[in-house]
């Protein structure tokens, strides 16, 4: 029996979309391995929303914040008391000072491409030695690391483009979307209004940062409500900074119709996808685009962008723009509003797409790397 440790402090809604990658492996694991021991570990603010399911499976306090002096200090002192024989970090984050076998996950390498202080609220110099401290981190995770595995075949050339290791050394498991979906007690109608969405509307879900290219969609769409009245754009993230920011340019620039109805839970998601005429994704980098998976699993058109792995990840299922030209996403939006061919064609082959990617597959997948290397 192998002791093998899981940081889970990402778990759950926390996390976004890595605590969304963390949870369902932990999940899937509990079901498909009775053979080894598990020491799942979690922060104060969601430990409690983990419970097991397998009695091989034990949570242990670990509330070290992410990026932090404890995390690289204190947290692989509490690692190595529990002796284990393999140690997963679905994140970059691994403490310098952890000497024992580990397996990493790497989702992207965002920072890389992206070091711009429009990413960040930090000041300038914080700002660069925190992205020194970040290049240091993930370049000793490489390194050191057993295994790696990425989300994509994307990611796993990036990473080859940016690190000199051994290309077998990377192994692919896909990410997937829920396919078992809640059903609200609300209906379609209480849930809108909850949330202020006015219907008819295009859809984007997830965070503001830079790279998401939210300005640009924003634009696009205002080119497009000269042409179509009386149609909304929602843009779905829990407030924050960079989604403040974009309020005020939305309202500095006077663009009517854009809809901010902030973090809405998985159950009310659900609907607010359903309910959606598209799905804009102009995102210019992405390890893995779980978001439109999610709006094709809910059967709406996605309008996405060709840059990165996205083609990979979203094949036919999706019609493709050069993101960082506005005028492709305003021809796109109305071409596939106006095509209701299309639109049938679209959620049909995004349908036949996402039953490629089960999260049954990446948590056995993951299994095996961790029995190679423990």
């Amino acid at each position: 029996m192998a002791r093998i440790g899981i940081d889970a402090r990402f778990y759950g809604s926390i996390g976004k979309g890595l605590g969304r990658y963390t949870q369902k492996l932990i999940q899937h694991l509990e079901k498909i391995d009775s053979e080894n021991k598990y020491f799942v570990f979690l922060r104060y603010e969601n430990f409690d929303e983990y419970t097991p399911s397998n009695q091989n499976f034990q949570k242990v306090l670990a509330d070290y914040n992410w990026y932090s002096f404890s995390e690289q200090i204190f947290f692989p002192k509490l690692l190595h008391s529990y002796r284990l024989d393999l140690m997963h970090f679905p994140h970059f984050n691994v403490p310098i000072l952890y000497f024992r076998k580990f397996v990493i996950t790497i989702h992207d390498l965002i920072l890389l491409h992206f070091p711009t202080r429009r990413a960040s609220t930090l000041s300038l110099v914080w700002y660069w030695t925190k992205f020194c401290a970040y290049r240091l981190v993930i370049y000793c995770a490489i390194v050191r690391s057993k295994r790696i595995i990425a989300v994509s075949q994307f990611t796993k050339k990036d990473i080859l483009s940016q690190y000199s290791v051994a290309k077998n050394k990377i192994v692919v498991t896909y990410e997937a979307c829920e396919k078992n979906l809640r059903e609200s007690p609300q209906s379609s109608e209480q849930i809108l209004e909850k949330y202020g969405i006015l219907r008819p509307y295009f859809l984007y879900v997830g965070n503001a940062y830079p790279h998401k290219n939210l300005e640009q969609l924003i634009s696009a769409f205002s080119d497009v409500s000269a042409v179509l009245q009386e149609l909304n754009l929602v843009l779905v993230g829990k407030e924050d900074y960079f989604y403040l920011r974009l309020k005020a340019e939305v309202n500095k620039k006077k663009v009517e119709g854009v809809i901010f109805p902030g973090f809405v839970s998985d159950q009310d998601l659900s609907v607010v996808y359903q309910q959606a005429l598209l799905y804009v994704f102009p995102s210019l980098y992405e390890g893995f685009g779980l978001p439109p998976l999610e709006a094709m699993q809910r059967g709406v058109p996605v309008i996405c962008s060709n840059s990165t792995c996205l083609p990979e990840i979203l094949g036919k299922g999706a019609f493709f723009v050069d993101a960082k030209v506005k005028e492709e996403i305003t021809t796109a939006i109305l071409k596939v509003f106006h095509d209701e061919t299309l639109r049938k064609e679209l959620i049909l082959k995004g349908h036949k797409q996402v039953e490629k990617y089960s999260w049954e597959k990446m948590a056995s997948e993951t299994l095996e790397i961790y029995l190679e290397n423990k």
